[in-house]
């Protein structure tokens, strides 16, 4: 899967592979290979060593011990012995021996039960997303979506294939997300890409509509703003005009990216719908990443006005939605500063600006301090008139976010 191949093509270039290695050598083929992924009889030492070399890793990478059977031939007996392995790589040989008994257990199915626990720790994720730093709460996902992706290879009933369809939607989206805020773009918009390909899978419309409105976020930082538009805007549409949560964030992302392209007109038009939309909306939870709640809200509405040179009401609208958030939370209150910071520059008060900027940028942690913050933080720098950009805190703030900043 991640090379992005399916079973049976893995399974032929296996073999191919094979084949140049040794005319006579071992057969593999996509049966045999869903075996060994789903816990069956390990293949023989050969077979491994094609296995390495078609996949670029080590026995213990791939789950396997790489130790000749009792029944191995002389030749195989004699081949290299493994690398022992480390604490983390039998680390994972445990967590593969976990989910290939899980799937044993299941009989070829998942009971409801043990899709109520794996929703469980998904929501235990969507909320610990909101304040974990990106580079830990990453490896905490894409441990989470082995698990899911290891069930969804196992013949499922239809409506257990939808959940965890669903649950490869959100973890996706979450996993873009967390690229898009460490700088690593391209992988970024392909996993976005791989939440928009499940969620359409699921059938369920709210879900198609929430992962292209999380999507918008990427090229509403770091461009096209076309692309961000439309995004929200099919969002917006596959809502259907139903006043949900999703449809006001959708609603809200496009008023906000309409607005940096100087489209004030249409970004008003949104801004009154969002806003007539979400006070019918029942209070939803705040401490989940795929909620709306009104912090939230403000944060798009203070993008929005300061895009279009309210910034009155965009420092008021800072204001209030900082004052809503926890003490333990994410990057969110800084990146509204950096907006007053930008309302700042475009009213002329550069130093105060930079200053609050620079501020905002050295009490970030640096575990939450990643290339997003930088960003924005330069975006202040982009706002300032004139010959402003000239001055010692525009100075001492360039200088500042020219040094290396954040985990990579």
């Amino acid at each position: 899967m991640a090379l992005g191949k399916t079973l049976a093509v893995a399974g032929q270039e296996l073999r191919a592979l094979a084949l140049q290695q040794d005319p006579g050598g071992p057969r593999v083929e996509g049966d045999q290979l869903g075996s060994w992924e789903t816990g069956g009889r390990e293949p023989r030492l050969a077979v491994v060593s094609v296995m390495c070399a078609y996949y670029g890793a080590t026995p213990s990478d791939l789950g396997l011990s790489g130790e000749p059977p009792a029944s191995a031939s002389p030749e195989e007996a004699q081949l290299p012995a493994p690398v022992e392995a480390s604490s983390s790589s039998l680390g994972a040989r445990a967590d593969a021996a976990r989910r290939a008994t899980n799937a044993t257990l299941a009989a070829g199915t998942v009971a409801g039960g043990q899709i109520d626990l794996l929703d469980e720790r998904l929501l235990l994720l969507r909320r610990q997303y909101l304040y974990t730093p990106p580079e830990a709460m990453l490896a905490q996902l894409l441990q989470e979506l082995d698990e899911v992706e290891g069930l969804v290879r196992e013949r499922q009933t239809t409506s257990v294939h939808v959940r965890l369809t669903e649950m490869t939607a959100l973890l996706a989206t979450l996993i873009a997300d967390s690229l898009m805020k460490l700088g690593d773009l391209r992988r970024s918009a392909v996993w976005y890409e791989t939440a928009r390909f499940a969620a359409e899978e699921s059938g369920n419309l709210d879900l198609r509509a929430r992962v292209r409105a999380q999507a918008a976020m990427l090229p509403y930082y770091y461009g096209p703003l076309d692309a961000a538009i439309a995004l929200a805007r099919e969002a917006r549409l596959l809502t259907r005009g139903r006043p949900t949560a999703t449809a006001a964030f959708a609603t809200m992302a496009e008023a906000r990216a309409l607005a940096q392209i100087g489209d004030s007109a249409q970004a008003e038009l949104r801004l009154a719908e969002a806003a007539a939309m979400y006070e019918h909306l029942p209070s939803g939870p705040d401490d989940d990443a795929f909620a709306f709640p009104r912090r939230r809200y403000l944060l798009y509405l203070s993008g929005t006005y300061t895009a279009l040179g309210r910034s009155s009401a965009a420092m008021k609208t800072q204001a209030e939605a900082i004052a809503l958030y926890p003490a333990q939370t994410g990057i969110d209150p800084s990146l509204l500063r950096l907006e007053t910071a930008i309302c700042l520059a475009m009213d002329r008060s550069a130093t105060e600006a930079c200053q609050l900027a620079t501020a905002v940028y050295l009490q970030v942690p640096e575990e939450h301090r990643t290339p997003i913050i930088g960003a924005r933080a330069r975006g202040v720098i982009d706002k300032l008139p004139g010959a402003n950009g000239r001055t010692r805190a525009a100075m001492e703030l360039r200088e500042l976010l020219a040094l290396p900043a954040g985990p990579k």
